[in-house]
């Protein structure tokens, strides 16, 4: 940046060319607008940008269920943005360029809430996925009423199924309805809680993949 002396030139403002002009506390400058790159090609920069698309896919897909999952993180920032950090920092593995997200460090909600115990899932009835686990309300800050929070996603039709507001957790089973056309799919399958009254979540569970029916 360099200042701009008043004389034949006087003082300029604004852009002629690359040459950008102005003002900043009574002082004028001048400075060379920097060439753009419009899609920045070195292995970094394809790296990140692979990264960052498969994480996003997986977010948008769950994006209904980390929105209640994250809402706790989302300090100067959307629950979306605060997922997206996340997964993006802490759950992507594979060899450039070909990345994926590690489904079971790619926690879809984070909050100080007992977490479930002994998760378990059953696929073998067509058309639904059946969630289990272990009361665990006296223990820790669990509580008899938290609500059981269920998702199943598609990576291959990148959508997914959640249900957030499920069986308390003294209950200890939910089925979650499927559509019939994930027969045949590959699912991935996690599970977190929620207190009742939506104050506090559980950091999820990640209970594997499953063939759907």
């Amino acid at each position: 940046m360099g200042k701009i002396a008043q004389g034949i030139l006087g003082g300029l403002s604004g852009k002629v060319g690359n040459i950008i002009g102005g003002s900043w506390k009574g002082i004028d400058y001048i400075r060379i607008k920097p060439s753009s790159v419009a899609n920045p090609r070195t292995v970094g920069q394809v790296n990140q940008r692979n990264k960052f698309t498969v994480t996003l896919e997986f977010i948008q897909a769950v994006k209904p269920f980390i929105q209640k999952g994250y809402k706790f993180l989302a300090v100067k920032k959307t629950a979306f943005n605060a997922a997206m950090s996340y997964v993006l920092n802490n759950a992507i593995t594979g060899v450039e360029p070909d990345f994926e997200v590690d489904y079971a460090t790619a926690l879809v909600s984070r909050g100080g809430l007992s977490a479930a115990l002994n998760p378990t899932t059953d696929l073998a009835t067509p058309g639904e996925v059946t969630f289990n686990w272990d009361d665990n309300s006296a223990e820790g800050n669990a509580n008899a009423t938290d609500k059981a929070m269920l998702l199943v996603y598609n990576p291959s039709k990148k959508e997914s199924i959640s249900l957030t507001d499920g069986a308390d957790r003294t209950v200890g089973t939910q089925i979650v309805a499927i559509p019939t056309t994930y027969a045949g799919d590959t699912v991935e399958l996690f599970m977190a809680f929620i207190t009742a009254d939506g104050s506090q979540v559980s950091n999820s569970t990640y209970l594997g993949s499953g063939i759907a029916n």
